[in-house]
């Protein structure tokens, strides 16, 4: 018999009512996964890493234009009718907080163009499971939606900002973007946000001379630094004049006297601290110094396709199937068995040319 699924009115985002009427053969024609499976506590790939974390995207568009990120004239964005709607986005989110993923992360594309994100974030949160709510986040609008973000339950940011010269910022984003950048950390930091991390790709030629000056912004304001190499994403993650972070390390070590250290969060970095455990620079580095034996990891893009690796093609779409209405225990197996498609690394290295998405489109 064909089985009924009401998807509640997403009033608080486009406010679409979707009902849909779906047989089981159909729902197996999807997820290739016959339903009535059992699901464990925890999700676990093939190679023992444990996926506790789900950064999700909900928008591919941005208001800048980061030279490493999102080509100058893009415009090939996915169409509103094709992006996850409230409901399915808390769909997902509840189907991998019941399966032991605690961490969540809202990313872009620039994610606050997104109308009503505190709303999102204040249902997300409240679902059972979800223990650790981050937003990434260009900062250009966070003046404006900082308090309200805070209060729903959104407990940690990490802001792009790859210089704190205005010239040079203009360069790479293709926007005069830095006061208002400046003006939001200001206020996040007021509102109560902790910790706050400054995300900074460090480029060749454009900003490694920076990262001293970075340090020290970050140190005087208790932020945590965190630079990053580059990707081979895309032509423009391709172009962008990549630098091996392990000389910048030892430099900053040097200069400031770091040691290693622990600093909380789900992310891949690594991190020295300085003597008095006050503050912290983390290194991101994918490509001198691969992490991904413990990579947790995997992204969901606003169109609802399941990335399992940044550096390879294997996805899942999602929307199809919950579209046509498929129950909790359909959508927890197809996700079960897309953790079973993770890679055991990227290959970047070996082959630069192999990943033509760009990272907007991926989620960040």
């Amino acid at each position: 018999m064909p089985r009924t699924c009401i998807i509640k009115e997403d009033t608080a985002d486009e406010g679409v009512c979707c009902r849909y009427n779906a047989g089981h053969r159909e729902l197996h024609q999807i997820t290739g996964i016959e339903s009535g499976m059992t699901t464990a506590a925890t999700l676990q790939d093939r190679f023992s890493r444990r996926i506790d974390y789900l950064r999700l995207s909900v928008t591919d568009r941005c208001d800048l234009r980061c030279s490493y990120c999102m080509p100058q004239g893009f415009s090939d964005y996915e169409l509103p009718a094709d992006w996850l709607t409230f409901d399915e986005i808390e769909r997902v989110v509840a189907a991998f907080a019941r399966m032991g993923t605690s961490r969540f992360r809202i990313t872009g594309g620039e994610p606050l163009l997104r109308r009503n994100l505190s709303g999102l974030a204040a249902r997300l949160s409240s679902l059972s499971g979800v223990e650790d709510l981050s937003l990434s986040t260009n900062a250009t609008h966070l003046a404006q939606h900082a308090v309200a973000l805070k209060a729903a339950g959104v407990t940690r940011l990490n802001i792009s900002l790859d210089s704190l010269c205005a010239e040079r910022l203009h360069q790479i984003t293709r926007r005069d973007a830095l006061d208002e950048i400046l003006e939001g950390l200001l206020v996040a930091k007021a509102s109560g946000f902790a910790p706050i991390k400054i995300n900074m790709v460090v480029m060749a030629d454009v900003n490694e001379d920076e990262v001293e000056d970075m340090a020290a912004f970050c140190f005087r304001h208790g932020f945590v630094l965190r630079l990053i190499e580059t990707m081979p994403m895309g032509e423009t993650g391709r172009n962008a004049a990549y630098v091996d972070l392990q000389p910048i390390r030892q430099r900053l070590q040097a200069r400031f006297g770091l040691v290693d250290g622990i600093v909380g969060g789900g992310g891949p970095a690594r991190y020295l601290v300085t003597p008095d455990g006050k503050s912290s620079i983390g290194f991101i580095t994918p490509m001198s110094q691969h992490f991904c034996e413990t990579c947790n990891r995997v992204r969901l893009s606003v169109d609802g396709t399941l990335y399992l690796c940044l550096g390879q093609e294997n996805a899942l779409p999602l929307r199809p199937m919950l579209r046509a209405g498929c129950c909790d225990e359909e959508l927890d197996a197809a996700i079960r068995s897309a953790i079973e498609l993770k890679p055991e690394r990227h290959e970047f290295s070996e082959q630069p040319g192999k990943i033509i998405r760009i990272m907007s489109m991926t989620g960040g």
